[in-house]
């Protein structure tokens, strides 16, 4: 990547990590905190908890589609407004019920549609890969340092100066945006990075794509429905505070990632995803219901926390994979926009559910509930098609008439590795699914610019 570049995809990073950094660090830590809130019952906790997912899930494809129209950069300061806006509400909430409306309003900054197809801007088709991988890791990073950082800060601060810190986040990501992210010289469509509205029925009616968008629901629905629970479970397993409680999830979370990395090499480089992928699932069953059945000792406590975060990772950094290897190859951006609403509608069902379910049958009531959701994706899991190992490339094709078309999508697919081609002559581009194993990127570039001359 050359320096602008570079300097977009981790300016843009920033901002994407920023955000859901203070988003999750109140994960850890707000059910115990919102317990003392005024109309506080376990079913609002977790509406609550999960209420940003639901507004956040609604609103990704429209902000995307909007900063079309307005401008990314606008659509990202706004959105940043919003979030501000909803954690001050919250901040300053003594109720439940206040709380509840203010993160709904910190949904309604979906920026996230946003700032990728800001990436995509400013990267040129050949690192652009690159760079989303630049922003993915970060927030996977962002993640963990949340989960770890969240209950040190709340024993400073509170919760409530937690959401004040999201508020000083806001305006950070937008003088980042403002000022150290380039402006694009232009704002175009760009099919494997942003949805494209009239792509969203062919990519709802495949059948792959939706296990894979049932699977991060269900992943982030356990996620946060374990969270009402797993604070309180940990405060009596361990006898440990809120606010200490950063010394379990230090060392869970490093020995779940040095299990993780050798999951995530067997599966791409020696070409067993769906094995991993499956026995991850399979691993997340065992976790809740390790929780459920041997919740009172210490040692198989351990065991199950330990399993559950290694899954998790296994399968929140596999799931986007399997996405780019699965999806049309003009269709990449849009099956990742429904795959992103995804995510967030199980954060709020999570959210939501967990919480009734935890008023109605208490804490194992939850980590059965969790349990049914696992077995359900595992179900679902074990019946998919075993997935090739592809990736999408993107090549210009300059202006060429119908049977000039017809002629270069036939050279392209006569190239090593091609799998599928797609040729959009009114964007110019060409995008092709391939095994890059086998593929030739420098092929391609000189046969699209011989094509353009």
């Amino acid at each position: 990547m050359n320096r602008q570049e570079t300097r977009a995809a981790f300016s843009l990073a920033s901002v994407f990590s920023i955000r859901l950094l203070g988003l999750f660090m109140i994960y850890p830590v707000f059910a115990t905190y919102a317990r003392h809130l005024t109309g506080a019952t376990p079913a609002k906790i977790g509406l609550a908890l999960g209420a940003y997912g639901l507004s956040q899930g609604l609103l990704q494809i429209p902000f995307g589609v909007l900063s079309d129209r307005l401008g990314r950069k606008v659509m990202v300061v706004i959105g940043l407004a919003l979030f501000a806006l909803g954690s001050a509400i919250a901040a300053l909430s003594t109720s439940i019920d206040g709380v509840l409306i203010g993160r709904v309003l910190q949904g309604t900054g979906a920026v996230g549609s946003v700032i990728l197809a800001l990436v995509a801007d400013l990267t040129q088709e050949e690192n652009r890969t690159k760079a989303m991988a630049i922003v993915g890791i970060t927030i996977g990073i962002s993640f963990m340092i949340a989960l770890i950082i969240g209950p040190i800060v709340s024993g400073w601060v509170g919760v409530s100066g937690i959401f004040w810190l999201m508020v000083i986040l806001a305006f950070v990501g937008m003088a980042v945006t403002k000022w150290i992210v380039p402006t694009p010289e232009r704002i175009a469509v760009h099919r494997d990075a942003e949805t494209v509205p009239s792509m969203l029925g062919s990519v709802l009616r495949n059948s792959e794509l939706l296990r894979l968008d049932f699977g991060i629901f269900a992943l982030h629905a356990i996620l946060t429905a374990s969270f009402l629970v797993i604070p309180h479970f940990l405060r009596s397993a361990f006898s440990l505070t809120a606010a200490e409680q950063w010394m379990i999830y230090l060392p869970v979370l490093v020995v779940s990632v040095v299990f993780m990395v050798p999951a995530i090499i067997v599966a791409e480089k020696h070409r067993r995803m769906k094995e991993v992928f499956v026995g991850a699932v399979f691993l997340l069953v065992l976790s809740q219901v390790l929780l459920w059945v041997e919740g009172k000792s210490i040692a198989a406590s351990l065991v199950a926390i330990v399993a559950f975060f290694t899954a998790f990772n296994i399968l929140e950094a596999s799931l986007p994979s399997l996405v780019t290897k699965t999806a049309p190859p003009d269709a990449k951006g849009t099956a990742s926009g429904v795959y992103s609403s995804s995510q967030f509608l199980g954060i709020f069902v999570g959210g939501a559910a967990g919480g009734w379910v935890h008023q109605s049958f208490g804490a194992p009531g939850v980590f059965v509930f969790a349990a049914a959701i696992a077995l359900a994706w595992l179900i679902v899991a074990a019946t998919m098609t075993k997935p090739g190992h592809y990736v999408t490339r993107v090549a210009r094709i300059g202006e060429v008439d119908a049977a000039g078309r017809k002629a270069l999508a036939a050279r392209l697919r006569n190239l090593p590795g091609v799998m599928d081609v797609v040729l959009v002559p009114e964007e110019r581009m060409a995008y092709l699914k391939v095994d890059s194993k086998l593929f030739d990127n420098e092929a391609l570039a000189g046969l699209s610019q011989g094509n353009s001359a």
